[in-house]
């Protein structure tokens, strides 16, 4: 376990209950890599994409994997200008994590789940790495992160 995966590990076992930290030998980096390592739909994959706002704000848009990220729905549900997207660089800086791997929770950032992400019980998110995933119930989800529910999908 690497010490993104173990970080991601210590904040579940003090945080949540009902949560499983899953560590792959392959990679977990796309949704379908995701989906294939767990063995389900591509529907309980969640991508957690990093956007920048017009303050330096670091804002965090939780949809389901199939899905992208409207800049302009993230604007409007914040009140701000079009974010931009977050480098590596910036990801790794701001959320504690490297791209590919970051979770959704457990860092500071304005969390926005799209509320197709509420209609399921549990996801599967980032796991600290490309390599690892979390399973955890979007209720526990909602208590960790905060997010606002707010259709941020295209």
């Amino acid at each position: 376990m690497n010490p993104y995966e173990a970080k991601v590990k210590e904040y579940l076992d003090k945080n949540v209950m009902d949560a499983e930290h899953l560590v792959f030998e392959k990679s977990c980096h796309t949704v379908q890599e995701a989906a294939e390592a767990v063995g389900s739909s591509e529907d309980h994959i969640v991508k957690n994409v990093c956007m920048i706002g017009e303050n330096q704000e670091f804002i965090v848009a939780i949809v389901e994997g199939n899905n992208r990220v409207s800049t302009k729905r993230v604007a409007k549900a914040l009140n701000i200008e079009r974010p931009r997207m977050a480098d590596q660089e910036e990801v790794l800086a701001r959320a504690g994590f490297p791209a590919g791997g970051v979770p959704s929770f457990g860092f500071d950032a304005i969390f926005l789940m799209d509320p197709k992400v509420t209609e399921m019980d549990w996801v599967y998110t980032g796991g600290g790495s490309d390599r690892s995933l979390v399973k955890i119930k979007v209720e526990d989800l909602l208590s960790l992160n905060h997010a606002t529910v707010a259709r941020v999908r295209k």
